[in-house]
């Protein structure tokens, strides 16, 4: 069978969640209950969240001794890149904030020393752990004190942190504050380690070159590389182009760009030809005509871009890295925030939600117009983002450029605090 011969029947198999549609039925399943070790079943359900990802729905039944167990198990694709999300729970709002945890995340509450490790086991036995208890005074002592100390938690009696980190990025924690920033939510999105792409089951392929680095560097110039991958929306064959471009009045950078002939998506991402500047760049535009529009704009991976007028800032990595054009950039923001959020449909999204989101995205479409005097902030520590200049070599009456030294934390962020650059030598 080939490779689209296999996504079509992926496709088949995988249907939008419909309550009308009688077809979509559970498959049943003779499964041995890990209770008590007689035949239960299980029902299993192949599906796919609008806005989300394809979904495996699982539940367990035994009939002996009626215990049951259900399971969500992600069949999408893994993403580019791990996530990090660090709540600060503060108030009972935050309790109620919406959470998407794939099976491969793992889930930290630092003040109580608690984690649930990634590919645990849902389900657990509360026989075992109540005979332990009578058997074990000290250890139930601990018991009880972990329980009231977590119920004090459950009511926001004291301030909390909860930490889901999933090298899949398939997790989410929502920002009721969409599009504004959630000052309570810190997202990271980072690169996965050989060990996150074998507990992932990704082969991380062996690279054996041995021509010299410049030969590659000047092939990479003359020619577009292409390669084979999936698209980010169907998950179809596809092929991407790569090639190494030279900015004007800037540098070099990598363009990667998919192409998808089953869906018509299209994307780009672009990484750094260079290495980190030693000053972090904050770029800003005051758009005063239509025309800012069709400026070319690099945003690399770690750059954030913030609105102030609609107290907006989307965090680095977000959208990844972009070589495109402000008004590129503008409607790729409208479609994160509007298009793509999982939380605006199903039983996630609220009239109040959606009516706010949608304002936003008439804002956005009325600066793309150029009926609203903003600026738009490009804040990039690495040093490694370009917004272009229409009056170079001239300076741009509209447009500053600020370097700064990077803090501590940009630092720590970027890699940079336990990277080591001396004492290499031979001796």
């Amino acid at each position: 069978m080939s490779v689209i011969e296999e996504e079509r029947v992926r496709g088949a198999v995988f249907k939008d969640i419909n309550a009308e549609d009688e077809d979509q039925q559970p498959t049943v399943i003779e499964s041995l209950c890990m209770n008590c070790y007689e035949n239960g079943s299980t029902r299993l359900l192949l599906t796919k969240i609008p806005f989300f990802k394809e979904i495996i729905i699982s539940s367990f039944s035994c009939p002996h001794c009626n215990w049951t167990n259900t399971e969500i198990q992600s069949a999408g694709r893994i993403q580019e890149q791990g996530v990090l999300y660090t709540l600060q729970v503060k108030t009972k709002e935050d309790m109620n904030r919406e959470v998407v945890k794939s099976d491969s995340a793992s889930t930290r509450i630092p003040q109580l020393d608690f984690e649930i490790p990634a590919f645990t086991q849902k389900g657990c036995k509360c026989e075992g752990f109540v005979s332990r208890r009578a058997t074990d005074p000290a250890v139930a002592e601990k018991i009880e004190e972990f329980i009231q100390r977590f119920k004090k938690l459950k009511e926001v009696e004291e301030e909390f942190t909860l930490i889901i980190d999933d090298p899949s990025g398939n997790s989410f924690i929502e920002n009721p504050f969409a599009p504004q920033k959630d000052t309570a939510l810190t997202v990271t999105h980072y690169k996965r380690t050989p060990e996150h792409n074998a507990a992932l089951g990704i082969e991380a392929e062996e690279e054996e070159n041995d021509e010299k680095p410049g030969n590659d560097l000047d092939a990479m110039r003359n020619e577009v590389l292409v390669f084979n991958t999936n698209c980010p929306e169907c998950n179809a064959p596809a092929n991407t182009n790569m090639k190494l471009v030279q900015i004007p009045h800037f540098k070099e950078v990598i363009i990667m760009a998919t192409n998808c002939d089953s869906c018509g998506h299209r994307t780009n991402e672009v990484k750094s030809g260079g290495a980190t500047e030693e000053l972090g760049t904050r770029i800003t535009l005051h758009l005063t005509d239509p025309s800012d529009m069709s400026r070319d704009l690099l945003k690399s991976e770690t750059c954030s871009v913030l609105i102030p007028e609609l107290e907006f800032e989307l965090g680095m990595a977000a959208l990844g890295g972009k070589f495109t054009t402000l008004e590129g950039l503008l409607k790729d923001i409208k479609d994160l925030i509007v298009s793509k959020n999982p939380f605006m449909c199903g039983d996630s999204s609220t009239a109040d939600r959606a009516e706010k989101l949608e304002l936003f995205g008439q804002k956005i479409d009325k600066i793309i117009a150029g009926e609203m005097d903003v600026h738009i902030i490009l804040d990039d520590p690495a040093g490694n983002s370009y917004l272009q200049n229409v009056y170079a070599p001239d300076p741009d009456p509209e447009m500053k450029i600020e370097k700064y030294t990077r803090t501590f934390e940009q630092n720590e962020d970027l890699g940079l605090n336990d990277m080591k650059t001396e004492g290499y030598a031979e001796k």
